[in-house]
Parts: C-alpha cells; sequence; structure tokens
C-alpha cells in the first residue's frame, strides 16, 4: 500500500561514524566497545538530535570513563558534528538544539537507584548549556515531573539574532517560554547575557493541559484542557517573537481519556522508567497549507470487538465518526488495548491497525464512502517492517509526503502511497473477476486516488487508459470512463482552492436519482457525519485561509445544488435562436479550445480526427464551455452576495477594511474585464430558471447591464478575500479543462489504437471489420455513451471513425437501425467515402439509398454530386433545370410557387414548368367573355327578361 524511501538509518549514518572517531580519540585501530546510539530529537530545519555512551580507556591511569555525548547529524551534508560531552553517563529525556547552535537545552532524567536513592535528587533535571564554545550551564528546572524542552526557529531575517525562545513543558501540565538574550564576547564567543535573571522572563503561555502537541514546521503549539468539557486550542508563533491563540475546538472524549499528560511530536523519551498509563485515546492532528485542518482521535468502546475513530475536518466544517467491527473470533486483546496509527498523506488520512484493518480516508472528497478505501483481515499490508507501537509520523503541512520514523531500529522512510499497488485493486476487482458489488467500490476509490491525487505522471494515466481498454464492460454501480473523465478534470482545479470540491462535479455518483447501497455504505463499518461543528478560528495566514474554507462551506452547504450539473444537456434545437453575436462568442470559445488542441503530437496522428468541419461537435465545444463558465460565475456571484450582506450586518475590522480595499484596487485593475464578462452572462434566479430549460437571456440591455453591475460588486466583494491568481484561476481555468477532455479521449483512442495495431486500412470501406475493429467500434461506443451521460463534447471527427468503424462491422439493417436512434452521426465526410469507396452493387445501392434518405436536405444535394448513378444524375439535372428556369422566371416576372400547389409532381422539370408557364401567362390573359367597364345592373335585368319573353312568343320584337 505504501512505498518507503530510505531517508535516514541511525547504524549507517551516525553509528559507523561514531565508531570510526571513537576509535581515533583512543588510538585504536577498532572501537569494540558496545556504542548505545539513540534519536533524542528532530529539528524543523530536519537536523537530528541523538546521544551515545561510550567507555572511554585511558592510557596513563588504570581504569575507564563512562560517557554520554550529544550529537547532530545533518541530512543536507550528510556530516555528524558532537555538540556537548557529560563527563558521566546520564539519561537524556529530552533534547533541543537554538537555530544558531549556540545554545542547547537538555533535560535528564536523573536514577534514584542504588547508592544514589539516599540523595535528596529530582527526578528531572533541565539544563541550558553554551556550546559555541562550550562554556556556562544554567539549571531551570529541578522537579519531580517529566519535563520537555523545544526552541523555537522562526524564518526572520537574516541578520544575527542574539536571542532565543525555550519551550519549557512538564508533565504537571503548563508550559512556560524563556527568552534568552545572547551576547558576543572575544569576537567568536557566544554567551547568555542574562543567566541570572533568566527565570524571571519566563512567560507562563498555558495551563492545565493534558495533551500537548508540538508542530515544528509550522511553529504551532496544540493542547488540550479540560473543564466543563475538552478543548482543543492552538497557539501560534509568528516570526516576530509573538504568539496568539488561534484555534478553539470542542471534542467529545471521556473525561478520564488521558490518566497522564500525553506528549506528542515533543522528542523521544527512552528513560520514561515508570510503565507508560493505558493509552485510552490516541489524539493527533494534521494540516496542509491550502487552508485544510483534520484532527484525528480514537475513543474507547464498551464493547470488545469494534473500534472507534473520528475524523474533524475543520476546513469541511463536519466530524465523521467510524465504528469497525473487528471479529470476535479474532479480537484476542481488548479493545481499548488496541489503538490505531493515523498516517497522514497529501489528502488522505490513513487509519491502520495491524492485523486488522486499513481505512484510506480521502478528506477532500468525504461525502460518499465510495471515495475511500478500506481494506481489511490479516493479509492487510502497510508495507512496514516494524511494529505499529514503535511508529511516530513526521508530518510536514507544506509537503505531500510524510515520513515514519522507526524507534526501534532509528531509520526514517519517506511514505507515498503506492501506484502499482492501486493499480492492482483496480485490475483485482475488474468486473470479470469480481462481480460483487463490493468491488465497485474498491475501484471507485482506487481510481480517484490515481487520478486525482497521483495523475500528474503521464506514465499513470496511460497505465489507467490501458485498464479502461482492458475493462470496457461498465460496473455495476458507476461508469469508469465518466468517472476517468471527470476526475481528470477536477485535478487541474483543485490544487489551489478547497471550496471546489463543492462546485465542481469530481464524480458521477452525484447525478444518479439513488445511489447505490454498495457506494455509500461499508460491510462492516458504520459512519456518522456531524455537521457544523463549533469552531473558532481567527489569525492571518493559513488560519485566515482556514477561516475562509469553511465559511465558504458553510455558504455552500445551503445553497440548492451548488455542484456543477453535467447532465444538463445543450439547448434544444427548437427553441429561440440566438443573436448572431452570441454565436460567434461561442465560435470563439471552441477556436481557442481547438487551437490548443491542434497542437499536440504534430509530427504524428495516431487516430485520424481533428480533419473536418463537425459544425454539431464544434458548437457543442463552445456552448459547454460557456455554460460551466456561466455557473461558476453566478455561484461567486451568490457567494459574493452573501458576503456583501454579512459584511453589512457586522462591523467592518481593520483587517477586512484592508481587504476591501484591496479588492477595490484589485476591482480597479481586473474588475472592468470581469464586470463586462459578468454583465453578458449573469442573470437572476428566474431568467437562469429559464435559460437552464432551453430558454432565452435577458432581454433588455439595460436591464443586462444593471443587473451586471450589482453581480460583478458581489463578485468583486467575493475576491475580496483571494489573490489575484486564485481569482484567475476560478474564473477562467475551465478553457484548460475542456482541453484536457478532448485530450483524453485522444488518448484513449490512441492507446486503444497501439494495442489492436490499426492502420489506415480501416478507412477502406470495401473491407469487412476484424475482431480488433470490432473490439475498438465497443470502445468507441462506450465512450459515445459516456460523454452523452455528462453532456460533454467529441473531437471533430470522432462520429466520422465512429461510422467508418460500425459500416465495416456491422450488418447494413443494424448500421441503420443504430442511425435512426441516434447512435451513430451521418457526417459529410462518412457519407461521401461512402458513396465513392463502395460499388453499385445491389447490397451497396440498397444502403446508399437508405443512408441518402436520412440525410437532410442541403447535404443530400451535395453528396449527389459524388455518387455516380442514374438517381444522382437525374437528381443533379432537376436541380440544373430548376436552377435555370428560376433564373428565367426571375428576369421575366414569374413567380414560381409549384411546390405549394396540390398535385404538384417534380418528375420531369422541363414539361412542369413549361405547363405552369401556360398557366401563368392565361391567367394573365384578358378573358373576353368577361365585362372590362362597370354597367347599370337593372338595365341588364330588363333586357334580359325582354329577350326571355320574346323567345317564348309573348311578345314581338
Amino acid at each position: 500500500m505504501l512505498t518507503l524511501q530510505p531517508k535516514f538509518d541511525l547504524h549507517s549514518d551516525v553509528v559507523c561514524e561514531v565508531l570510526r572517531k571513537e576509535a581515533l580519540v583512543c588510538r585504536v585501530e577498532e572501537y569494540s566497545s558496545a556504542v548505545d546510539t539513540r534519536i533524542l530529537n528532530i529539528e524543523r530545519d530536519g537536523h537530528i538530535l541523538y546521544s551515545w555512551k561510550v567507555t572511554v580507556l585511558h592510557t596513563c591511569v588504570i581504569g575507564a570513563t563512562e560517557t554520554t555525548r550529544i550529537g547532530k547529524y545533518d541530512p543536507v551534508t550528510k556530516h555528524n558534528k558532537l555538540l556537548y560531552s557529560f563527563d558521566k553517563q546520564v539519561c537524556v529525556s529530552s533534547c533541543s538544539l537554538n537555530k544558531e547552535e549556540t545554545l542547547l537545552a537538555v533535560s535528564l532524567a536523573q536514577s534514584t537507584a542504588g547508592a544514589e536513592r539516599l540523595k535528596p535528587l529530582s527526578k528531572c533535571l533541565t539544563l541550558l548549556i553554551e556550546i559555541s564554545p562550550i562554556n556556562n550551564t544554567k539549571v531551570l528546572k529541578a522537579v519531580d515531573c517529566r519535563v520537555k524542552v523545544q526552541f523555537l526557529h522562526q524564518e526572520g531575517d537574516r541578520r544575527p539574532v542574539l536571542e532565543s525562545h525555550l519551550l519549557l513543558l512538564t508533565e504537571d501540565g503548563y508550559a512556560d517560554l524563556y527568552h534568552v538574550l545572547l551576547a558576543k564576547q572575544e569576537g567568536y564567543r557566544v554567551v547568555m547575557a542574562n543567566a541570572e535573571r533568566l527565570a524571571k522572563t519566563a512567560e507562563r503561555l498555558v495551563e492545565d493541559f493534558s495533551w500537548v502537541q508540538w508542530d515544528g514546521h509550522a511553529q504551532r503549539l496544540y493542547y488540550l484542557t479540560h473543564k466543563d468539557k475538552f478543548l482543543l486550542r492552538c497557539v501560534q508563533f509568528y516570526p516576530n517573537h509573538s504568539c496568539d491563540t488561534v484555534l478553539e475546538l470542542p471534542l467529545e472524549l471521556p473525561a478520564d481519556a488521558f490518566p497522564a499528560v500525553k506528549f506528542v511530536n515533543l522528542g523521544f523519551d527512552h528513560y520514561h522508567t515508570e510503565g507508560p498509563e493505558q493509552e485510552l485515546v490516541r489524539l493527533e492532528v494534521f494540516t496542509e497549507t491550502i487552508g485544510s485542518m483534520c484532527v484525528c482521535y480514537s475513543q474507547p468502546s464498551k464493547h470488545k470487538q469494534e473500534l472507534i475513530y473520528s475524523l474533524i475536518l475543520v476546513h469541511k466544517d463536519c466530524r465523521k465518526t467510524f465504528r469497525v467491527a473487528l471479529g470476535a473470533e479474532r479480537t484476542q486483546q481488548r479493545a481499548e488495548q488496541l489503538q490505531p496509527v493515523f498516517i497522514p498523506i497529501g489528502y488522505y488520512i490513513l487509519v491502520y491497525l495491524q492485523d486488522y484493518f486499513l481505512h484510506c480516508i480521502n478528506t477532500r472528497q468525504q461525502e460518499m464512502l465510495c471515495h475511500s478505501l478500506f481494506f481489511s483481515g490479516e493479509d492487510v499490508d502497510l508495507g512496514l517492517q516494524c511494529q505499529p507501537a514503535d511508529i511516530t509520523v513526521l508530518h510536514a503541512e507544506e509537503k505531500s509526503c510524510c515520513s515514519l520514523l522507526d524507534l526501534a531500529s532509528g531509520t526514517i522512510h519517506v511514505v507515498e502511497l503506492s501506484p502499482a499497488y492501486l493499480l492492482q485493486v483496480l485490475k483485482s476487482n475488474t468486473p470479470s473477476r469480481c462481480p460483487g458489488r463490493k468491488a465497485d467500490s474498491q475501484c471507485l476509490a482506487a481510481l480517484h486516488c490515481l487520478l486525482v491525487y497521483m495523475g500528474k505522471d503521464p506514465n499513470l494515466e496511460l497505465k489507467i487508459i490501458e485498464w479502461l481498454c482492458d475493462n470496457v464492460n461498465a460496473f455495476e454501480c458507476f461508469d469508469q470512463i465518466q468517472e476517468f473523465i471527470l476526475a481528470s478534470l477536477f485535478r487541474i482545479s483543485y490544487e489551489k482552492s478547497l471550496s471546489l470540491d463543492k462546485v465542481l462535479p469530481y464524480s458521477s455518483v452525484f447525478n444518479k436519482k439513488e445511489v447505490p447501497a454498495c457506494l455509500s455504505t461499508v460491510p462492516g463499518v458504520v459512519c456518522t457525519t456531524d455537521l457544523q461543528i463549533e469552531s473558532e478560528v481567527k489569525g492571518k495566514g493559513f488560519w485566515a485561509e482556514l477561516q475562509w474554507n469553511t465559511e465558504r462551506v458553510n455558504y455552500l452547504d445551503n445553497v440548492p445544488h451548488p455542484r456543477y450539473q453535467t447532465t444538463a444537456g445543450p439547448v434544444q434545437q427548437g427553441s429561440e435562436r440566438r443573436p448572431s453575436s452570441h454565436m460567434n462568442h461561442l465560435e470563439d470559445n471552441t477556436k481557442k479550445v481547438l487551437s490548443m488542441v491542434d497542437t499536440w503530437c504534430l509530427d504524428k496522428k495516431l487516430v485520424p480526427l481533428f480533419q473536418e468541419e463537425d459544425h454539431q461537435q464544434r458548437a457543442l465545444i463552445g456552448l459547454v464551455r460557456e455554460r460551466e463558465r456561466e455557473q461558476r460565475v453566478y455561484r461567486l456571484s451568490l457567494y459574493g452576495r452573501q458576503a456583501s450582506r454579512t459584511s453589512q450586518q457586522t462591523p467592518a475590522s481593520s483587517g477586512k477594511e484592508e481587504n476591501r480595499l484591496a479588492g477595490c484596487q484589485l476591482r480597479s485593475q481586473t474588475g472592468c474585464e470581469w464586470g463586462r464578462a459578468s454583465s453578458c452572462y449573469l442573470t437572476p434566479d428566474d431568467t437562469v430558471a429559464r435559460w437552464r430549460k432551453g430558454g432565452t437571456r435577458c432581454g433588455a440591455r439595460q436591464t443586462r447591464l444593471r443587473l451586471g453591475q450589482v453581480h460583478s460588486e458581489h463578485l468583486v466583494c467575493h475576491l475580496c478575500e483571494v489573490t489575484r491568481g486564485r481569482a484567475a484561476l476560478l474564473m477562467f481555468k475551465n478553457w484548460e479543462g475542456k482541453e484536457k477532455e478532448l485530450e483524453l479521449i485522444r488518448h484513449m483512442l490512441e492507446t486503444v489504437w497501439l494495442k489492436y495495431d490499426l492502420g489506415s486500412h480501416v478507412l477502406c470501406l470495401t473491407q469487412q471489420g476484424t475482431p480488433a475493429e470490432w473490439s475498438v467500434l465497443h470502445f468507441m461506443f462506450r465512450i459515445l455513451e459516456a460523454t452523452r451521460g455528462l453532456s460533454l463534447p467529441l473531437p471533430p471527427g470522432y462520429h466520422t471513425l465512429l461510422a467508418v468503424f460500425a459500416v465495416r462491422c456491422l450488418p447494413h439493417h443494424t448500421f441503420l437501425q443504430y442511425i435512426d436512434h441516434g447512435f451513430l452521426q451521418l457526417t459529410e465526410t462518412f457519407v461521401s467515402r461512402l458513396m465513392t469507396d463502395l460499388d453499385n452493387s445491389d447490397a451497396n445501392e440498397r444502403l446508399k439509398f437508405s443512408v441518402v434518405k436520412r440525410l437532410p436536405q442541403p447535404m443530400e444535394q451535395r453528396i449527389y454530386h459524388m455518387w455516380d448513378h442514374p438517381v444522382s444524375s437525374a437528381s443533379i439535372s432537376r436541380d440544373y433545370v430548376r436552377t435555370l428556369l428560376e433564373r428565367n422566371n426571375k428576369n421575366k416576372g414569374f413567380a414560381s410557387s409549384g411546390r405549394d400547389n396540390p398535385g404538384f409532381r417534380p418528375d420531369f422539370l422541363p414539361l412542369t414548368y413549361l405547363a405552369k408557364i401556360l398557366s401563368d401567362i392565361e391567367a394573365k390573359a384578358p378573358n373576353p367573355f368577361e365585362e372590362q367597364e362597370n354597367v347599370d345592373a337593372r338595365f341588364v335585368e330588363e333586357t334580359a327578361l325582354k329577350q326571355t319573353l320574346i323567345l317564348l312568343g309573348f311578345e314581338e320584337k
């Protein structure tokens, strides 16, 4: 599970050098006496302090002297340096060296055995020694309890600092800070200037703590106090020699959680002669520079067969408690004697209980258990060669990996998650080998760990693509191709901001109406989540970032559906026509994305993509990119609105005023561009709802400008809290995302292309498809299914290549059914190749006629020019005659509307148009049987009656 890289070995790096120097001192060829070497402390700069006991043989007198010496190992130069020697053997329980290497603080555990037990000796003696050069020694404490010493190592200016600050922590539960002034004598001697008044400079920082942890890299002191309830606090030490309490966090622990004071990361005491009290609770705190903080602790259980541990994710404002069933037949020890080991690796926390389980918890994607790995059984192997009780975790928040110290062997290893092990998890839990649903959650967690946490390695990404090619069939509970695409896109943006975890889609599981039980539960593990923990965070730097992350998470938890929905499809074709300016904007988006895509592998292109004008996919690329940008800006504006309301309700402090002024300056530099961009795309809530359904944008330009101004103010209010680089990332990072999505598809196609050794012959439509091409066709259909499920675009040319494989591999009637059901899209490039490559046999003619009938009319007219067939010739002739006659009609003023008349048959256009011309001329000619001027109707009636009477013989003419 872990990859171990040796960093330090006490025997090879220290003991061998000590034996060589002792042989020189004793003037012997080889020093044969035993050397008891032990690690005492590891300082912030990585220097390792150690002690060893030797027996010095004297040549002038008979006998030998036993001494204890303290040395320092520099991991950069690989050199050892002697710091101080005692003239007798002493038990060093704590040791620390200041940054300038002029003072050495030592805490000695004095023995009370034998004849010395009658002397009035204290159990612990704390000394402050001048070692540049070795000179005076000052006694700081002489008490009957253990004492830990630790110098502060602040990163200040590089000028010589004649002041040191020493933390002194006692088992009685208090911590003092000593301010030691130094002075130079004779140009090189550094001595304590206030040695006599040193006790008066002591500053009491903490009282009545029961647990304390030192973070040397960040210069923080975490401690736990208990009155009515347990309260975790943190003291931050700043470079200007000041300190402040920046954190208060209540913990739910039993009253007797710590029978004795527990020291964490304050050196290594090898002489704690009294039997250590039973450790009921193991507590550790881990942080990251991006503003994340995890408090991990185990809890005693009333049941023998289970272990309880909790993780407080301060940056997510939640607490997750896990209950793991250990099994009655395997639990030989009492449950309270089993303590897990917490190992931080990046944003993962490994909870390890030897021979029982290993839980790799994802602290960023913590919403569901399916994004965390859980292994159980005796075969759980962490890769360590030591007992967990001897492991000490050395964590630095600025590093993604951590180090493990084995006190028994004196070795330090840098540990990282093993990609080979996670790849093995993927291969062993495929649907064909492990059809159970438990394999789905394991594969999903391993896939996200490989892609998001380790995905920067292109070779690793290639191995995952090869795994996808070998396992085309989807898992029962998730689509591995969709997870591959989303996790890879999420990796681009997640590194700089924790708030993006709530906004960006990193898994297709969130699109499911009902999450499968196998993805939300783990057999044998019960997880409960408590939201809205009562934490108080203040300060600057890391603490301001942590506070900001917590506020954003609180806000996004109250926003309905804050995560971008990838299943929101493009605008329907029947919706209102977009303005030409908007279509030009989408086309510009597409050109920018494809301009980056076209720079890939210019020397070789294995797969024939990006060689045609696929208008539908080009429009989809621009539209999806635009929608992602609009929703991201809209979410940021909503948060800015909430932040502005909060700032109006709460009086602004001096720090807030500085942030506001910085925001105004930021707006003056970049707010105009962002304001204009947001004014075009930000809409009120009801308009956004209609727009998501395919409606139009804001109508009036003044309304857009007014709303844009308001939203840009909200956006700038939000951006006041971040740096310009962070703001630019949040606004415009999805440019790289669209490029990455197309690149991933291209990588998958190239991998399967190389796997089956395909060449240019696959584009020949006259040959039947091979089994290898059948496999490629299946894989391309899986890619099409995954991208359609996420409403993501495909590279232009993908549908052409898919149709070529389909017509070669599928029967003709199946191929046509795939077209009718929308699985295949007919492109002009494919149809033109189909018309020219295939002969006019009966089967091919039927296929061509079926394809032509499914084409839109503009494409149909262009395709007929490429097909040498009587039907295409007749169609071309009809089009030509129609064009000539329409041109003639326009010149003579005749209007042709033949297709509007019922019974119109354009089978033979010359005869049809001749009849139409004659009918038009006849319609325009005067009718001789109709009067062309007005007559008296009464006169006509009387005349007609008179003529009738004459004809009947009643009257004479």
